[in-house]
């Protein structure tokens, strides 16, 4: 690879990277060894590239594309570059070969071999990407939690694995903080999802507040969708104090990240409440004092109830 290619392959790397800072919750943090910092990283590229993916969001140029084999008439199909993605994680996990074409796919195979991750959770996020292609509209609650499975879960698991401190226990309680954690970004996002054409909000749900999709599309709230985006956040706040014995169930600095993962989704609820529950002219985004008296108060709760 010449250099002016490889400058172009970092750059696209590091652009994914940096959206870390735009995250709810702090991907890998300055206080963890420095190993982890580079596992939950290498974790989150990945995430991040098969979201931007299937948001559409990847850099303009089909640089990505180009990485992952996909010819440049194709550049834009989502599923094509979902295919190639996934077609990309295999050599990952390969033990022979050539190895991946990706940049951040080569960034995450030393972390896969290093703590001896299995391709499963990573498999479900490509998932997700797809169904997102397919399922525009969720009927009920229980169709949106089987969706976070895949689009949320896996994150918490992989995170448990980095950490060697996996147990059913604590992936059941991580379940519940990363479907609270999509939902409230879901929440965050109802008019961007809205204009890609993509309703989280249960049907069920929406019928129960006579909330219609054109009320979704208006500038500001009516008081039904206000109604209506009450409901979820508490339900999303439920699933946070749900995992907040997993706090306490950790030790050292692992501890205060898990109270970062659960403080960011209390701090973005409440930016929500905030907004009195208007979500429609904008995401309402939490500020960093809020997420670090959030992050104290999960640290003192699960103290006080371990």
């Amino acid at each position: 690879m010449t250099p002016p290619q490889q400058a172009r392959t970092d750059a696209t790397a590091t652009g994914t990277l940096d959206k870390a800072t735009d995250e709810n919750f702090p991907v890998a943090p300055f206080f963890l060894p420095r190993a982890w910092r580079g596992d939950l990283m290498a974790v989150y590229g990945f995430a991040r590239l098969v979201d931007d993916i299937g948001d559409g969001d990847l850099a303009p140029g089909g640089g990505d594309a180009r990485l992952l084999g996909v010819e440049d008439g194709r550049s834009d199909d989502k599923l094509a570059l979902l295919d190639a993605l996934e077609a990309d994680l295999h050599r990952v996990f390969a033990g022979s070969g050539d190895g991946p074409r990706h940049p951040l796919m080569r960034a995450l195979r030393p972390t896969v071999r290093r703590c001896a991750l299995t391709p499963e959770p990573f498999l479900g996020l490509v998932e997700a990407n797809r169904q997102d292609q397919k399922v525009r509209r969720y009927g009920t609650y229980g169709e949106l939690l089987a969706y976070c499975e895949l689009s949320a879960n896996p994150v918490g698991r992989l995170v448990l694995a980095i950490t060697g401190t996996a147990s059913p226990e604590r992936i059941r309680r991580s379940d519940a903080v990363c479907t609270a954690l999509q939902i409230a970004e879901h929440l965050q996002d109802v008019a961007e999802d809205l204009g890609r054409d993509r309703i989280y909000l249960p049907a069920e749900d929406m019928e129960r507040f006579h909330v219609t999709e054109a009320d979704l599309a208006a500038p500001s709230a009516n008081a039904s969708v206000r109604a209506l985006v009450a409901f979820e956040a508490e339900r999303a706040r439920e699933l946070l104090d749900e995992g907040i014995p997993l706090v306490d169930s950790v030790h050292g600095r692992l501890k205060v990240l898990l109270a970062g993962f659960i403080g960011g989704g209390r701090a973005a609820l409440t930016a929500i409440s905030a907004a009195g529950f208007d979500v429609l002219p904008g995401p309402p985004r939490p500020t960093a004092p809020r997420l670090l008296r959030e992050m104290g108060a999960v640290l003192r709760r699960a103290h006080r109830e371990g």
